[in-house]
């Protein structure tokens, strides 16, 4: 009987739709990120931590040096992973529904990410200032940490790629397995109703962690040399600003394209587990070792730099955000313009919107760069941020304007008449 009611729930399972265009080269380009993206990150490591910054050729003798998970490591990354899980489930939580999805499905999303942040660094302050998890500690153990967690990422990819196919929603395929495997299979796999796998890893393992991994490198520093660097200061303010301004925002993270267009496989998982951790913190694993006078007023300028580029990324993605949940609420203090399209909905040609179709990618690239500019000019790797992070954003937009001009036909053509620009006002 239980076989046949299994069966009988598999049959009643909506098929997936499997005429999807394929991105990134296709079940080649699959292949080629799901091997190369782990060399890359561990490449860095090697770069930062064993050649003292300075990029290489490989060589037995360096390959020689690519770190194994130590017992410790693996403690330490396991525990952290638990960790979080058990703050998310645990912490009072407010319930928000989000967007409908292409599906047409709302789904109700637990958010208590502010909460958790400040829960973790209270944490790692205490581990760090008594002496049980130093930062040193975590430092010496960085290397064994990627590699348990690039092997995790490989084995969590493969519970997604399977567990995808237990999904009761209409899925979006391919049907070609590696493709399939490195983009996913579903599009918001969930332990029971409200533990939302993308999401949690999205946030509290690449976010709260990478902000982890700051703090260590700082206390790292002052215990090598009695002191935290001007430029190690810089860094960590900004991307503790960046990601606690993420998380007092959390809500608005739920329009995103990530969590309504993306399904979720290797690479997702890969950049939530290892990628946004491990590579989003590399300028103060640089930094613990490499810190550069840093003249106070260029600090300053540096600062204004940040935080004008966080103010552009900010107000236009809130601008965004309001609309689509509020329709009528004020841009700039005057009521939103849009383009009524065919399909019944707005297209918001409005305050930052009406500048350029992804002000937000241009006010994340400023920011991406202020953080490198602290490390100084002697070594490229500590630039590697900005340097992967513009293709990316540029590769996204383009991705997105191809999937607005399937969806909005002619109405696409006419808001792009309206919205020159892509990603720079007057500019690109």
């Amino acid at each position: 009987m239980a076989d046949a009611a299994t069966a009988g729930a598999i049959a009643r399972r909506p098929a997936a739709e499997k005429d999807e265009p394929t991105h990134f080269g296709g079940p080649f380009g699959a292949v080629a990120f799901t091997v190369l993206l782990p060399v890359l990150t561990m490449y860095l490591w090697l770069c930062i931590h064993e050649n003292g910054g300075a990029l290489f050729f490989p060589s037995p003798e360096m390959l020689a040096k690519v770190p194994a998970p130590t017992v410790r490591g693996s403690v330490y990354f396991f525990g952290w992973l638990a960790f979080q899980a058990a703050l998310d489930v645990l912490l009072p939580a407010k319930r928000v529904l989000g967007l409908a999805q292409r599906d047409g499905k709302k789904i109700e999303y637990r958010l208590n990410g502010f909460a958790s942040l400040w829960v973790s660094l209270a944490v790692i302050v205490a581990l760090g200032f008594s002496g049980v998890v130093t930062g040193a500690d975590v430092l010496a153990e960085l290397g064994p940490m990627l590699s348990a967690a690039t092997l995790f990422a490989y084995g969590f990819s493969a519970f997604l790629y399977a567990y995808g196919f237990l999904s009761d929603r209409v899925e979006h395929r391919t049907g070609l397995f590696i493709y399939d495997f490195f983009m996913g299979s579903s599009l918001n796999p969930r332990i029971g109703r409200s533990f939302d796998l993308k999401l949690f890893f999205e946030s509290k393992i690449g976010l709260t962690t990478w902000i982890a991994f700051d703090l260590a490198m700082a206390h790292a520093e002052y215990t090598r040399e009695g002191a935290v660097s001007l430029p190690m200061l810089l860094v960590c303010a900004f991307q503790l600003w960046y990601v606690a301004d993420f998380y007092w925002f959390e809500e608005a993270m739920l329009s995103t394209w990530d969590i309504n267009f993306e399904n979720y496989g290797f690479m997702l998982a890969f950049g939530f587990i290892v990628w946004m951790p491990f590579t989003f913190s590399i300028q103060t694993q640089y930094l613990v070792s490499h810190a550069p006078e840093i003249p106070v007023w260029a600090a300053v300028l540096i600062g204004l730099m940040n935080f004008a580029g966080y103010y552009v990324f900010r107000s236009s993605n809130l601008q965004k955000h309001h609309f689509r949940t509020d329709p009528n609420a004020r841009i700039w203090g005057k009521p939103p313009t849009f383009l009524q399209t065919k399909r019944g909905t707005k297209l918001l040609t409005s305050g930052w919107w009406g500048l350029a179709r992804h002000t937000n990618y241009f006010g994340d690239l400023t920011m991406a760069l202020a953080w490198c500019l602290p490390c100084g000019f002697s070594h490229v790797a500590a630039y590697f941020y900005f340097i992967y992070f513009a293709p990316l954003l540029i590769d996204r937009e383009r991705r997105d304007h191809r999937e607005c001009a399937k969806k909005y036909g002619d109405d696409w053509k006419t808001y792009c008449e309206k919205v020159k620009y892509r990603i720079v006002p007057g500019l690109y």
